[in-house]
């Protein structure tokens, strides 16, 4: 970013001293930690790791790991989602002892359902009974703290001695780095952190234990796969839970032109294809079906599924076919690596899908092992591209203002304007964003929903997203509801304590808008009062004054923004203060409801 200096190597410097480092057990997972080449380190402070804290700051001087300090232990771990979300690597996360880990449960079952790596570090009070200080350590103290996640986290430990802590963090980083990604959790005994050694740990040369490499297809079902394309006139590739890479990136479009391939993305995931690609046929796909996506699927004759979330329910919701038990007739390749993660506790693994052929590999490996197969030359299909692109139909002109606040439609394009500047990831979307306002056309354009459906984790994704992409020049842009920001804003002080750019954007309407749909559902289907619906949902009297606090976070900002023309102004000043290194909040007031698609057929 242009007019400062994101390199943070000044922030919180401590003072020189004759360190006698090594002799502690928490300096061997301090160097632990350093040597697998975590960068962060998110924390909010706790006695439990106060002997790793101390080795953080006085052994390695608060780098490799920096600390990232949070003021909640919800947005440490949201912090480290957002930074995985945009950078596939992980973070190291610190939670204070039972207390901590009951706070950030939610955001670690948010990341878990993500797919997303990240190593947590908690601890527990003195698990020998002797060492314990009167109360608080005891009510600090459990007997097998993993237990709260270890539904949701890919391994858990709570090692006994300073060896076997070094190789838990060793075991849980390889686990979480390996695919499919996911969190991992380890328990430190604060008395093996604080406990003095006779000679210096010794940290094993990690490039012997890192994490394997990406599964391929073998040859044999890469054959049969290719023969399908060869015989296939209408294929369709669903591109789900893929990587940011470029080079991957610039091989799922290579194989999409070569195969002749339509290509379908979702606003679940992250950016997977570029949107403005004639064969992007359709807008991203959303929570409702499009008749333009039913019309793809009754056409295809082969459909590739490249870790696509949920196939089973977005082909039933294609064709109204039952889940599982009446499968789409045309053949299914799965090429996924998400059954790895299937267990008794969470049922995000979704409804089963029926495969011609299962393919246990990354979906990123398969498309540059197909790319490959196929050489040089082109497949023809007969999808025709020569059409209008859905990008042709949005508006030329704003839609309108409403009463005191701006339409949905153009509060989507407005910030839709954003992305022509081509340097904008945006971090999130809020709920009932319009599919056809979407522009993605690189993998960091932008950073997908939360897989858990957890609550008050924009802001902190915002923050773990600003610091991965802190030196890249890109507009790092969060737009959120008004109130996944009013649960989670506070999660925003870190990002000006760290002096990221990012810029918000609040599309507010007072109210708990989805829920106030449910409650119009049940009040309908039970023969009541619809209009009851806002009760228990509004954000009114008084407003919550979003901006105010943004700028106890340290945020600049403005609002309530109620016009179109004076949100595209504030966007404008925003956009400028973010390329200056700044940090600003804009609070849109916005209509109720739910944005209409421009130019598709109404949903079914």
């Amino acid at each position: 970013m242009a007019g400062a200096d994101k390199s943070m190597a000044a922030l919180e410097r401590p003072v020189a001293g004759d360190v006698d480092f090594g002799y502690w057990g928490s300096d061997a997972v301090a160097q632990t930690l350093s040597a697998l080449g975590l960068e962060f380190f998110a924390l909010v402070p706790g006695s439990s790791f106060r002997g790793l804290h101390d080795s953080l700051v006085n052994g390695m001087g608060n780098i490799s790991p920096q600390m990232v300090v949070c003021l909640h232990e919800e947005h440490a771990v949201a912090i480290a989602d957002g930074y995985a979300r945009a950078t596939d690597r992980p973070m190291a996360v610190g939670l204070h002892a039972n207390v901590g880990l009951m706070h950030a449960a939610m955001p670690i079952y948010n990341a878990w359902c993500d797919r997303q790596p990240m190593v947590i570090v908690g601890a527990t009070g003195p698990v020998n009974a002797h060492e314990r200080r009167p109360w608080i350590d005891w009510i600090h103290t459990s007997r097998d703290q993993g237990a709260l996640v270890r539904g949701y986290v890919k391994w858990d430990d709570q090692p006994a001695s300073v060896e076997s802590s070094v190789e838990a963090l060793i075991r849980a980083h390889q686990i979480a780095t390996t695919a499919p990604y996911g969190p991992t959790y380890v328990c430190l005994d604060v008395s093996v952190q604080e406990e003095r050694r006779d000679a210096p740990a010794t940290v094993p040369p990690l490039e012997r234990f890192a994490a394997a490499s990406m599964p391929a297809a073998p040859a044999e079902t890469l054959a049969e796969l290719k023969e399908l394309l060869a015989r296939a006139k209408r294929p369709v590739f669903l591109f789900g839970r893929v990587s940011r890479s470029e080079e991957d990136w610039a091989a799922r479009v290579a194989l999409v032109e070569k195969t002749g391939a339509v290509a379908m993305t979702s606003i679940h995931n992250p950016a997977a294809f570029p949107t403005d690609h004639p064969q992007h046929l359709v807008a991203p796909c959303a929570e409702h079906r499009s008749d333009e996506e039913r019309d793809v699927i009754a056409a295809a004759d082969l459909i590739v599924s490249f870790d696509w979330m949920d196939l089973a329910g977005f082909l039933r919701s294609c064709t109204d076919m039952a889940q599982t038990v009446s499968p789409i007739g045309v053949p299914v390749v799965q090429c996924s690596l998400d059954q790895m993660m299937a267990n008794g506790f969470s049922m995000d693994i979704q409804a089963l899908a029926a495969a011609d052929i299962s393919i246990l590999a990354h979906p990123d490996r398969l498309a540059h092992q197909l790319l490959a197969a196929l050489g040089g030359n082109d497949t023809g299909t007969d999808w025709d591209f020569s059409g209008p692109h859905w990008t042709a139909h949005l508006p030329a002109a704003p839609i309108g203002d409403r009463d005191d606040c701006i339409s949905l439609g153009d509060f989507a394009m407005a910030v839709r304007a954003l992305a022509d500047t081509g340097d904008v990831t945006y971090v999130r979307l809020p709920l009932g964003w319009p599919r056809t306002a979407c522009r993605f056309n690189d993998p960091l354009a932008y950073l997908g929903k939360d897989g858990g459906g957890a609550v008050g984790i924009g802001p902190g994704h915002a923050v773990g997203a600003a610091l991965a992409l802190r030196n890249s020049g890109r507009v790092v842009t969060a737009v959120l509801g008004d109130g996944d920001t009013v649960m989670g804003i506070n999660a925003l002080w870190t990002a000006s304590h760290l002096d990221l750019p990012l810029l918000v954007i609040v599309g507010n309407n007072t109210s708990y808008f989805n829920d106030e749909l449910h409650q119009e559902r049940v009040a309908l289907a039970r023969r009541r009062p619809a209009e009851n619906r806002w009760i228990g949902q509004r954000l009114t009297d008084p407003e919550v004054d979003i901006l105010a606090m943004a700028r106890a976070q340290g945020f600049d900002g403005e609002g309530p923004v109620r016009t179109h023309a004076d949100l595209q102004q504030a966007i404008a000043r925003g956009t400028e203060i973010v390329r200056g290194g700044g940090r600003y909040l804009i609070d849109a007031r916005i209509e109720p409801g739910y944005a209409k698609d421009f130019g598709l057929k109404p949903e079914a």
